[in-house]
């Protein structure tokens, strides 16, 4: 287990996982977790939520914590790391695109294996078709579904991921296969045991982190992150104080800096921020 901070850590700027890290089992936001993140922003301290859901997918959870009205929390993290958009003026700043081939790619081996793959814009899930996988997805993004049965047509139009939900131990299978025929061509995890996604080369929650830093003068010592699972990793690593939920992967443990001592349904990281950051 990581050792606890023994003194304030000088966070500038917090990123913050949406599921099993921000989000209890509910999918909602605890009082202690809003009320220390708003003591955060009130002493300027950038809130950044970092999702791989879309804008609309996070705008409920932006509502709740009631920063964005500041210049503290104008700025989420879209996309797993693929964009990164400005609330005040509602447009995106940064945003990266997966190759044609690299996304076709993806399609094609995974239909070898019978599964049907998502993308997604602001608003909505595309697929294939209607299955009880992209139903999930709208269940726990609070998107529109949209079924393109022309589905290789749409995604040569270009998206920041692709996403193959399916039984977990098939994905692994898939996973290895993309891997060995993609290279670093993608950059290729599970963001939940169900959902495989691939993503552009090159990108992730921390690639995108370091670059809203940089953009708003913040030095990499005073960046802060907190994740629990795969996608996490990147952001994990690469902020200086990368914090894992103790209910998370012990992947994502062993590679943090810290360890939450409460879990996501205990109001984890406001408790975290609470004792040392504020």
């Amino acid at each position: 287990m990581k050792k606890t901070p023994q003194e304030k850590l000088p966070a500038k700027i917090i990123a913050l996982d949406l599921d099993d890290t921000l989000l209890n089992n509910k999918l909602t936001i605890g009082d202690k977790t809003v009320s220390a993140i708003q003591k955060a922003a009130a002493k300027g301290i950038y809130i950044t939520i970092c999702s791989g859901r879309t804008e609309n997918g996070i705008l409920p959870f932006v509502r709740r914590l009631d920063v964005a009205g500041t210049q503290a929390g104008r700025y989420i993290i879209t996309g797993n790391g693929t964009g990164i958009f400005d609330l005040h003026k509602r447009v995106g700043i940064y945003s990266k695109i997966l190759d044609s081939d690299i996304i076709l790619c993806a399609y094609n081996e995974a239909e070898k294996m019978g599964l049907h793959s998502q993308v997604y814009d602001a608003t909505t899930i595309y697929a294939p078709v209607d299955n009880k996988w992209a139903r999930l997805d709208v269940e726990l993004t609070k998107l529109n579904m949209k079924i393109v049965p022309d589905f290789t047509t749409l995604i040569q139009k270009g998206f920041s991921k692709i996403v193959i939900p399916g039984e977990p131990e098939v994905l692994l299978k898939l996973q290895k296969e993309l891997k060995e025929k993609l290279g670093d061509k993608a950059v290729i995890f599970t963001s939940k045991p169900y959902f495989l996604e691939v993503l552009p080369a090159n990108s992730g929650k921390g690639e995108a982190l370091l670059h809203l830093a940089k953009e708003l003068n913040i030095p990499q010592e005073n960046t802060m992150a907190f994740g629990d699972s795969m996608n996490d990793e990147s952001m994990i690593r690469l902020a200086k104080y990368g914090i894992a939920m103790c209910n998370g992967l012990e992947y994502i443990q062993q590679v943090a800096a810290y360890v939450t001592d409460k879990t996501n349904e205990e109001d984890g990281v406001g408790d975290f921020i609470e004792k040392y950051v504020l």
